[in-house]
């Protein structure tokens, strides 16, 4: 009788059902990936996307509406744009970076305005770019994907990078729906997957699990600004959906309708964690909107989506009071991520880059969240960059040595073997990762006191991963989801741990103000050592 191969034991062995070829390979089908992959077919490249979902429906943006950092190329009010952001962020933004940004984000709007997205227009004409609708924005993406003949391998999880003797050239991973393994071959590789959640059922986060950080650290990449990874969202408490920004027109109050003192969107949001702490419910009405029909209406159509929830329970959050809590988005509305090396998106590995939510964002957001607007600005110029410089890339090094031996590395959790009974599980895995990473007086409240013991937990969960974690009855891509989730989980802790100071959304009880000697980026690198370093920022090199 036939003995049916385990995904893990096909992989271990690369036992490949699908093996495919292309110049560029983008994991990722969000924003930044889909920009990534039409630009680098633009560029002569060809191109593979593979995506955990259907690209086009899957990510934190095809769900949402949302902001757009779209300023007009007029030198004041771009001034105006940026000035309001560097205190927030600790003053970790660059200038340099910040322009670069708002230039690409311009054009690249326009441009979707000629590829025919709707944008809405006013009594004059003018159309206002300021915003996208998810549902429509990916639609005409996966569209102008097609178009380009880009092939799309969606809910086909990347699960390990493949080298060969020049380094990074290719991946592997297994489709969902087939249950069928792949490897595709590729000079060079964008990730955009995006960042890291926890499973924490934000909406559209919950496919948002570090895949990416963890693919790139095995490759030997590090990461920048993993301390600012503990974004809360504040959201009705009986819905995933978090558009914060909303909030800045909310007052909040207790039970019984008396104000809370200090709670707020922007810099009040440890006031909301610490009542939710004490057990005190916590309600919320966009009050300051109530007489205010046009922005209402504005508000309406620019966040549909927000108001759905409401809708349909009955609530109009203009007049009523609604129970809020928060919910936690880790590294997706922080800014940490993938380190950056140059203006091309490039990591530190030749031949890979990083766009959008996977890649830092402290350039433009320095240590403040960089939710709504500026991560759709950073996923549309960060994707652009990178798929521009992954065909460059391509072309110049292996236009005619298209076939290549492709190895893999031992990675957690992808067994040749079975490893026996007593294995670990990624449910508990996953169970015990959030258990350090959620509690607001873990993440969001940090002191050395408490978070050494728990980074000494997540390393010895590590441990334990590397002997014990394993596929159980076809649960593969939750076992490297748990990993990925495991690894972010220390390095933000690790990191945390060497800003000794409160900086943008990073807070350390127990060194509660800015030192203007920690003036500088933290990069942090390693798998089973991981190591954190100063480093000066950009335009100070």
């Amino acid at each position: 009788m036939a003995i049916e191969l385990t995904q893990s034991y096909k992989l271990a062995n690369q036992l490949y059902d699908v093996s495919l070829k292309a110049d560029v390979l983008v994991i990722g089908g969000g924003p930044s990936g889909a920009w990534a992959a039409i630009t680098a077919t633009q560029n002569g490249a060809s191109v593979i996307l593979v995506d955990k979902g259907y690209c086009g429906t899957s990510g934190a943006t095809a769900p949402s509406g949302s902001g757009v950092w779209y300023i007009q190329p007029d030198k004041e009010k771009r001034e105006e744009a940026m000035n309001s952001r560097e205190a927030l962020g600790g003053y970790l933004s660059e200038r340099k970076w910040m322009k670069r940004v708002l230039d690409r984000t311009y054009e690249n709007m326009n441009q979707l305005e000629k590829w025919g997205y709707p944008f809405p227009v006013d009594e004059n004409g003018v159309a206002h770019k300021r915003s996208l609708q998810g549902p429509e924005y990916m639609r005409l993406m996966r569209r102008k994907l097609n178009k380009a003949k880009i092939t799309i391998l969606d809910h086909s999880p990347a699960l390990e990078l493949l080298y060969d003797s020049h380094g990074v050239a290719g991946a592997a991973g297994i489709n969902e729906q087939t249950s069928q393994t792949w490897s595709v071959q590729a000079s060079s590789i964008v990730i955009a997957s995006g960042g890291c959640a926890f499973l924490s059922k934000a909406l559209g986060c919950n496919v948002l699990t570090g895949d990416g950080y963890l693919l790139a650290s095995e490759a030997g990449a590090d990461f920048s600004g993993m301390e600012f990874s503990n974004a809360y969202a504040i959201t009705p408490k009986f819905s995933s959906i978090t558009k914060t920004a909303f909030y800045n027109w909310a007052s909040f109050t207790y039970e019984d309708g008396s104000i809370i003192e200090g709670a707020g969107s922007q810099r009040g949001r440890s006031v909301i964690a610490k009542k939710l702490q004490e057990g005190q419910k916590v309600f919320a009405q966009l009050v300051k909107v109530k007489d205010d029909l046009d922005l209402q209406k504005w508000m309406r159509i620019a966040q549909p989506n927000f108001f759905v929830q409401f809708d349909r329970m009955g609530i109009n959050p203009f007049e009523d009071r609604f129970e809020v809590t928060l919910r936690l988005e880790g590294t997706v509305r922080g800014t940490g991520g993938i380190r950056i090396v140059d203006e091309t998106c490039a990591t530190s590995v030749p031949g890979l880059f990083a766009a959008g939510d996977a890649a830092t964002r402290e350039m433009i957001c320095g240590g403040f969240t960089g939710g709504g607007s500026y991560n759709a600005a950073w996923a549309i110029s960060s994707g652009y960059w990178s798929g521009e410089a992954a065909a460059k890339y391509a072309s110049s090094f292996n236009r005619d040595k298209r076939d290549r031996a492709l190895t893999r590395r031992h990675v957690i959790g992808i067994n040749e073997h079975s490893i026996g009974k007593d294995f670990l599980d990624a449910a508990e895995v996953t169970k015990r990762v959030q258990a350090e990473v959620t509690p607001f007086e873990k993440n969001l409240f940090r002191t050395e006191e408490i978070l050494t013991p728990s980074l000494l937990r997540l390393n010895s969960l590590w441990n334990e991963s590397k002997t014990s974690l394993q596929e159980n009855q076809g649960n593969l891509l939750r076992v490297r989801e748990s990993v990925a989730m495991l690894a972010t989980s220390r390095w933000m802790y690790t990191t945390a741990l060497e800003r000794r100071e409160t900086r943008g959304m990073h807070k350390r009880l127990d060194y509660p103000v800015l030192d203007e000697n920690q003036h500088y980026r933290l990069i942090t690198s390693g798998l089973d050592e991981i190591k954190v370093k100063p480093t000066t920022l950009y335009q100070n090199t």
